[in-house]
């Protein structure tokens, strides 16, 4: 397993955080309410700068390749994750989740997603190791994700799968909520709350977003460390995300069409490196390129700006027509 640090980063960048998800479930605790507007916009800047300063240090510290390989990584990883919000909105709907319960839902949701990306992580990185072929794999899953995301015109429908099918038939269930109650007693009989259904739900939809996600950042590093830490900087920042830009994401009607290119583009970067890999420097007369981490980079800062901006001004257009 490819690794820039020593196992010591390892375990403080492990106990970071682990203390980040303590402090911020500590806040969840005391707090009365939904997410403000305000609030919102300062926990969303709170962590994207958390993520730059943890970026920051890793260049300093390990080299300036690791940080543009974060970077690369959790900026990737943060744009396909907006993709979720339109699922949640679906689940928190779907299963009447009650506004005060809704951050405390999507944080232990997100957490129970972290950890078991986690452990895709590390079988994607032992899968790499052990056969070079997995680069043609995840390029042409990229390339094929990136195809379906551009064909669908509808929003995204959400199943009840058939895990949390289980989980109301064999855990004791409550019908109704109590408030952000995971659980209650009742006749000196512990009882699980439907928020333990929603809960599960937002994990399970985030893991399974993840099967594109995670070969996408294995197209810009195989940094077993690097992939980690811009997964879980990613996912942490998602939460306030959900209720600051809720009300924006219909007018990002472009974006979809932005993360096909991003991931087209990996995809196809994956495929050249395995080329490059068995030694196979020419496709006839062309010349394959060799794709820089920078390169890369400036391409998904690109193509997101241009993304927002069509977007933006297309809503703008229509507003204008309309009026």
């Amino acid at each position: 397993m490819i690794s820039s640090v020593p196992p010591s980063a390892w375990i403080a960048t492990l106990v970071l955080l682990a203390a980040i998800v303590f402090v911020d479930l500590r806040v969840i605790a005391r707090r009365d309410g939904q997410l403000s507007l305000t609030q919102s916009v300062r926990w969303v800047a709170f962590y994207v700068a958390l993520a730059l300063a943890f970026g920051a240090v890793l260049a300093l510290a390990v080299g300036g390749r690791s940080g543009a390989e974060f970077f690369s990584g959790y900026l990737t990883e943060y744009s396909l994750s907006v993709d979720n919000l339109f699922v949640f909105v679906i689940i928190m709907t779907r299963f009447a989740v009650p506004t005060p319960a809704q951050d405390k839902v999507l944080y232990l949701g997100i957490v129970l997603s972290m950890l078991m990306r986690a452990a895709f992580i590390f079988a994607g990185a032992a899968l790499i190791a052990a056969a070079s072929w997995t680069f043609y794999l995840f390029g042409l899953l990229l390339i094929y994700t990136a195809v379906t995301l551009l064909r669908e015109d509808d929003e995204p429908d959400f199943q009840e799968y058939r895990l949390l099918r289980l989980l109301r038939r064999f855990l004791p269930m409550t019908h109704d909520y109590h408030h952000d109650r995971l659980s209650v007693h009742i006749e000196g009989r512990r009882h699980w709350t439907p928020l333990v259904i929603a809960v599960a739900a937002i994990g399970l939809a985030n893991v399974i977003f993840a099967l594109d996600s995670i070969p996408a950042i294995f197209g810009l590093t195989q940094d077993a460390f690097v992939i980690l830490t811009a997964n879980a900087f990613a996912l942490m920042g998602l939460r306030q995300l959900y209720f600051l830009v809720g009300g924006l994401l219909d007018r990002l009607i472009y974006l979809n069409v932005g993360l096909s290119v991003i991931l087209a583009f990996i995809g196809v970067k994956l495929i050249v490196e395995a080329l490059h890999g068995s030694h196979i420097d020419h496709v006839g007369s062309i010349p394959l390129p060799e794709i820089g981490i920078i390169t890369s980079l400036a391409f998904i800062v690109c193509v997101l700006l241009a993304a927002a901006v069509a977007s933006l001004a297309k809503t703008w257009a229509d507003s204008r027509s309309s009026a």
